[in-house]
């Protein structure tokens, strides 16, 4: 039986809502599934789909987590875009850009939770690069042939001048200029590599660092309650023989006490024995 577009498109999509560490796997296993049923445009269409990159990974798992809230940024953008150009009337222009950014803001911290969830680094380069695939699908909102979200394999850059020019002009994008995916560069990223070791080990000796003055400061800490202890321990002794002292002191008294009582009354029994 022929496999209909719409049941192709849904397996695509469930594709694309895998980890990457299962996308490949699982893009193999389809389109030879595909050919060998004789659906061969369709094998060889899954076969060319591209493992997005995790920062473009995160941004497809925001659109299938939460698709209103991804049509909501679209919305938001487009109604900037025609309010800046005067397409939408009586629009408060601030209050859908601060719509947008908060938007943006909230989509921002969630894909950073799906990249660590998934065990990839949330860094500060992977989170610019969601930032700026956002901006450009918020920019181009609901266009048509522009990339949607859910599907995206590469990163996306915010439209350039000319784009934009066409843009706030209200014509209709041409193809070719939808879109433009960033080259990686082996100079930068190997100067960025480079600048991200020397961070590393900027750290790694500081942590030493601190570790020593954590170690040498424990080890006064140590001396000090070491030294505290003896002062207490003499303390606790003298206090122990000035209070035996004391006992011996007040044994004493009493016993001299008592003598004199003895004393007085043998001194009036005499001087009676005297008078008689």
């Amino acid at each position: 039986m022929a496999r209909r577009g719409s049941d192709i498109g849904a397996e695509i999509d469930a594709l694309f809502q895998l980890s990457l560490a299962e996308f490949t796997e699982a893009r193999t296993a389809l389109a030879k599934r595909l050919k060998n049923e004789g659906q061969t445009l369709d094998a060889e269409r899954v076969k060319a789909l591209a493992k997005p990159p995790a920062p473009v990974w995160a941004v497809n798992q925001l659109y299938w987590q939460d698709p209103k809230a991804f049509e909501r940024l679209l919305t938001l953008g487009e109604r900037a875009r025609k309010a800046q150009t005067g397409q939408l009337k009586n629009a408060d222009l601030h209050a859908l850009i601060e719509e947008k950014k908060q938007m943006t803001m909230a989509l921002l911290a969630k894909a950073s939770a799906i990249l660590e969830e998934a065990g990839h680094t949330a860094s500060a380069d992977a989170m610019r690069r969601v930032s700026a695939t956002l901006e450009s699908l918020a920019a181009w909102g609901h266009m048509e042939g522009v990339p949607r979200a859910g599907r995206l394999t590469a990163d996306l850059d915010p439209p350039g001048f000319d784009t934009l020019a066409v843009l706030m002009g209200g014509k209709k994008v041409e193809a070719e200029k939808v879109l433009l995916f960033r080259a990686p560069k082996p100079v930068d990223d190997a100067a960025a590599l480079r600048a991200r070791l020397h961070e590393a080990a900027q750290a790694a000796e500081k942590a030493r660092r601190d570790a020593e003055r954590a170690d040498s400061a424990l080890a006064k800490a140590n001396a000090h309650v070491v030294a505290v202890e003896k002062q207490k321990q003499e303390i606790e002794a003298r206090y122990a023989d000035a209070k035996e002292a004391a006992r011996l002191a007040s044994s004493e008294a009493k016993k001299a006490a008592q003598a004199a009582a003895d004393a007085e009354r043998s001194l009036a029994k005499a001087k009676g024995r005297l008078e008689t």
